[in-house]
């Protein structure tokens, strides 16, 4: 069975990425926040054999950049596309080919090889799984895509927000055996980043 790790992703450039983290704690430390959190994510999910990894970035521009060797040239790369992130999220389903499919991002710095790994093997008994984020959002979502598949992406789901990871669950119907990971921080404002950094002391 065909594994997959789609990695949705913006470069981390000032006025780009983690623009709400730059509103508390400044534009340059968003940078180098963005930086830390994205080479962590990529260091663990590209380059297993077990599973193929896919950089979703946006915009297209930057999608043949490496900004220093940060997205390893290696890492197959794809457009996410127009439009909000529901549409965004819908496209990458669509691409990607059948079989286990995951969705994470590269905001949580916690994120590793051995979790993504149990991520896919929750999935041999799993319809999906989860991996909640403490704000009440998700750092991991994976299912099986098969030809009929659904997605789960649409039908209101409140994004950026407490609710994303029950509103994405909802759509998944009634019957449904979900897995769930730990729950992880997103680094998403400075709260989050004080929390983070204290308990990694």
């Amino acid at each position: 069975m065909r594994r997959s790790v789609l990695i949705f992703a913006k470069p981390p450039l000032i006025g780009l990425s983690k623009t709400r983290l730059a509103r508390s704690l400044g534009k340059a430390e968003a940078r180098r926040i963005a930086r830390m959190t994205m080479a962590k994510t990529l260091r663990e999910v590209s380059g297993d054999p077990r599973w193929q990894a896919v950089l979703c970035a946006t915009p297209d521009k930057y999608l043949a950049s490496g900004f220093g060797g940060l997205w390893p040239q290696r890492l197959e790369r794809r457009s996410q596309g127009a439009g909000d992130l529901t549409a965004r999220l819908d496209k990458g389903l669509a691409e990607a080919p059948q079989g286990q499919v995951l969705f994470i991002g590269a905001d949580a710095p916690d994120i590793s090889r051995a979790l993504i790994a149990r991520a896919f093997e929750a999935l041999k008994t799993a319809d999906a799984v989860f991996g909640p984020a403490t704000d009440g959002g998700f750092w991991l979502f994976g299912l099986h895509k098969r030809a009929r598949t659904v997605s789960p992406f649409g039908n209101g789901v409140r994004w950026s927000g407490p609710h994303a990871l029950a509103d994405v669950r909802a759509n998944l119907g009634q019957g449904v055996n979900v897995a769930e990971l730990a729950t992880l921080i997103d680094i998403d404002e400075a709260a989050d980043w004080a929390v983070w950094t204290k308990r990694s002391l």
